[in-house]
């Protein structure tokens, strides 16, 4: 396959210049990624204007996630064949037009199409750019694909709380107007500081320094079971993400109070977003996968048990701490198993089965406390989800070691 890259200079990869780029990255996928986070604090007010079910309101969410999630396969088909510019900049140009149909949307469905277009959007600057960044580094790779997705997350850290001060202030409507316009001002000039077409190494698949081909499996049977992996954690994770806001208004807290909530989860991610890089250069992908994956079914087992106003902030701080780095960790095992010549749309394919899992998390959250009038049993489905994922990346994992003894026995 000819790509974009192959103009690039492979003394590049580690260089001072890569460390620039993430930086710059960083900052872009802050702000590209808002379209995924607006809606979680928009949802009460738009479901108050409308009059709606608190499913029916959430589904501009699940559209958002669909747009996400589809759009991150084109926009990485996009990134692998023109480079990361070109999809960056297409990106942008679709927030700005979801972002201006949606303060004009006269109903919930087309709210919901506004979304989708906004999540089309948001994809340009997640999916394309923690691809882009996995051929700056090859030492550091998995600790500059923790920090390139960081954007994402920091997104979810810095937006909610202003977004909830200007939804306060001049209406959910005007809000998204003003998003509109700020990201086409900072997101294009960002998108342009990337020009530099990105290196490419020769395809040797190794996780711990071992060759291990795609662990005994045809390369599109790996991808299918990571897509279900994905669609497992994802619909667990969605619970508290989509939620939580929600949540503390129910329980009587105000939504402020849960758009705080959301601020401190998704900050504390951002740690496990790094450390989990840093394991994943240590350990590979999969086993770092497994922790994170462990760790969240815990913390929504502790949602169960606690509802207090300050075991809520606690409980979502560790839920952020222990899922954030769960995310980039499909991203990770793609560079590992498969060709870097196809890393945009591997990990654009991997990404969009996570938001199929968010999406589908998003609604179902939702639909269960319409019918239970209550988040305990979304909390215990959330839970039921995350054992699947165990499975499947447990039975990866277990592979993973059994391989090169089977060469050995081969050889």
């Amino acid at each position: 396959m000819t790509t974009a890259h192959a103009g690039g200079n492979p003394a590049d990869i580690d260089s001072t210049y890569a460390w620039t780029r993430l930086g710059v990255a960083l900052v872009l996928g802050t702000i590209g990624s808002v379209g995924m986070w607006s809606f979680v604090v928009a949802l009460p007010p738009v479901q108050a204007e409308f009059g709606i079910a608190r499913a029916t309101a959430s589904t501009p969410y699940t559209a958002a996630m669909i747009g996400f999630a589809f759009g991150g396969v084109m926009m990485g088909r996009l990134a692998d064949r023109y480079g990361i510019v070109f999809p960056a900049i297409l990106g942008t140009v679709l927030l700005a037009i979801g972002y201006v149909a949606a303060g004009y949307a006269p109903n919930i469905w087309t709210l919901d199409a506004a979304h989708a277009v906004l999540g089309i959007g948001a994809s340009g600057t997640f999916g394309p750019i923690v691809s882009d960044m996995s051929h700056w580094f090859k030492k550091r790779r998995g600790i500059a694909i923790g920090i390139a997705s960081c954007g994402n997350y920091l997104s979810g850290a810095v937006w909610p709380p202003i977004i909830q001060h200007f939804i306060e202030g001049h209406g959910w409507r005007m809000t998204h107007f003003g998003i509109a316009a700020f990201c086409i001002v900072t997101m294009v000039p960002l998108a342009l500081l990337m020009r530099r077409p990105s290196p490419v190494e020769p395809h040797v698949p190794t996780v711990a320094g071992q060759t291990h081909g795609t662990l005994g499996l045809k390369p599109n049977t790996l991808q299918a079971l990571l897509a279900v992996a994905a669609i497992g954690c994802c619909v667990a994770m969605a619970m508290p993400q989509v939620h939580i806001v929600a949540y503390c208004g129910d329980l009587g807290y105000g939504p402020a109070r849960g758009a705080e909530m959301l601020s401190l989860m998704l900050g504390l991610g951002l740690i496990a977003r790094v450390a989990s890089g840093s394991i994943a250069d240590k350990i590979g992908g999969l086993g770092a996968l497994m922790i994170g994956s462990t760790l969240q079914a815990f913390a929504l087992l502790l949602y169960l048990g606690f509802n207090g106003l300050t075991s809520l902030y606690v409980v979502s701080g560790l839920f952020g701490l222990f899922q954030g780095g769960i995310i980039p960790m499909y991203a990770v095992i793609v560079r590992e198993y498969f060709s870097p010549q196809d890393a945009g749309i591997r990990v654009g394919v991997a990404l969009m089965f996570a938001l199929f899992g968010m999406a589908l998390g998003g609604w179902m959250s939702g639909a269960i406390f319409d019918l239970t009038g209550s988040y305990r049993a979304a909390f215990a489905n959330g839970f039921l989800w995350n054992l699947l994922n165990l499975a499947i990346i447990g039975w990866l994992l277990v592979r993973s070691h059994a391989r090169p003894a089977e060469r050995l026995v081969a050889a």
